[in-house]
């Protein structure tokens, strides 16, 4: 079992930013895949970004690119989403997600419990 705890939501003004941050129990962390994703009120949740084991390759949901960055420090068991420029459509609860599936994938396995992000305009 893994465990994955967020940090860093808040709120934040329209144009802001704020730096997401996702601590691993596991010393495996490094052989996991890991993603963020989010879900607003009422809406399913979403892909945002995804990162894989050595971090050498990302992707990105459409509405993100250019103004999120996922990356992730093995030796720290640790994956962040840095969000720049950020829209009150960003709203929402964001969850780091790790994968046992090889990279690329959108299959997630463990889950963390979410750090809220909102977004004012």
């Amino acid at each position: 079992q893994v465990q994955l705890v967020e940090s860093g939501g808040g709120l934040v003004q329209a144009g802001g930013s704020l730096r997401l941050s996702c601590a691993s129990s596991r010393r495996t962390f490094s052989t996991y895949a890991m993603a963020w994703f989010r879900q607003a009120p009422g809406k399913e949740r979403e892909f945002v970004a995804g990162i894989n084991r050595n971090g050498g390759s990302t992707n990105y949901a459409e509405s993100v690119k250019g103004r999120f960055t996922i990356s992730r420090e093995n030796a720290r068991n640790t994956v962040y989403l840095e969000m720049n420029s950020l829209k009150p459509e960003d709203t929402a609860a964001y969850y780091c997600a790790a994968s046992i599936r090889a990279w690329p994938t959108l299959e997630y396995h463990y889950w963390g419990q979410g750090t809220q992000v909102t977004v004012s305009s």
